[in-house]
Order: C-alpha cells, then sequence, then structure tokens
C-alpha cells in the first residue's frame, strides 16, 4: 500500500523541524516525507503535484494520490491519520476553524524564515513560473 506522502521545503529550518515532529507522532508508520528541493524525486513531476505552490505551504498527497491538499486542509488530514493526535481532529472541523486555521497556517508559512532562522542565514522561495 503507498504510503501518505509529505511535501514539504527541505531547505527550511522550521519545515525540518515540523517534520521530525511528525515523524515521531507517526506511530504507524503511514507517512513518507519528501523534500521538494531534492529535484531527483520523481514523484515531483507528476502533474498534480508541478502545479502546486509547493514551497509556500506544506502539501500531503493521500495515499490514492487522487488529490493534493495544501496548509491548513494539509494537517487536518494528518490530524486523522497519526493516532497521537486524534484527540484534537475534532476541534480542526469546528465552524470557523477552516477560514482561521488557514489564515494562521498561511502567517507561519510566510514568516517561518524568520520564527526558526535557516542555518545559513538566508531562505528564499524562488518566484513561481507559470506553466
Amino acid at each position: 500500500m503507498t504510503k501518505i506522502r509529505v511535501l514539504y521545503d527541505g531547505d527550511c529550518a522550521f519545515c525540518r523541524k515540523s517534520i521530525a515532529l511528525l515523524t515521531r507522532l507517526d506511530w504507524l508508520s503511514k507517512v513518507e516525507y519528501v523534500n521538494v528541493r531534492d529535484t531527483s524525486q520523481s514523484i515531483l513531476s507528476e502533474p498534480l503535484i508541478a502545479k502546486s505552490p509547493l514551497l509556500e505551504q506544506m502539501h500531503v498527497l493521500p495515499s490514492d494520490s487522487s488529490r493534493i491538499l495544501g496548509g491548513y486542509s494539509a494537517l487536518r488530514f494528518l490530524a486523522w491519520r497519526l493516532p497521537a493526535i486524534w484527540l484534537i481532529a475534532p476541534f480542526l472541523f469546528l465552524p470557523g476553524m477552516t477560514w482561521l486555521g488557514q489564515k494562521i497556517y498561511m502567517w507561519v508559512a510566510r514568516n517561518r524564515f524568520k520564527i526558526i532562522p535557516c542555518e545559513h542565514g538566508v531562505c528564499t522561495i524562488p518566484p513561481r513560473t507559470q506553466p
């Protein structure tokens, strides 16, 4: 069975710490982690993934590969699949949480290089090219 794939920015210290936490919470080993900066990853050339803003926010590719989820939606999807956080999963679906959660998620995503500075001093997200 194909694992759930989490697509993350491997050059980002905040993202790497987040992935380390998710790895510890993944007691059932259901998740595979893909560094989107590693261009040798063949999954990155799949049409569904190639057109997504992979460096702007974390994405999740469910095991059936039918869709890709980004930002807060990706976090909610993972919450139901990691037993360590099942207790908080229902709260992520309360009325208004989708709107608020995405706003908070995007603020953190835009400021992640300030929250945990890069080891090399400068982290950037290259401008997206239009297909």
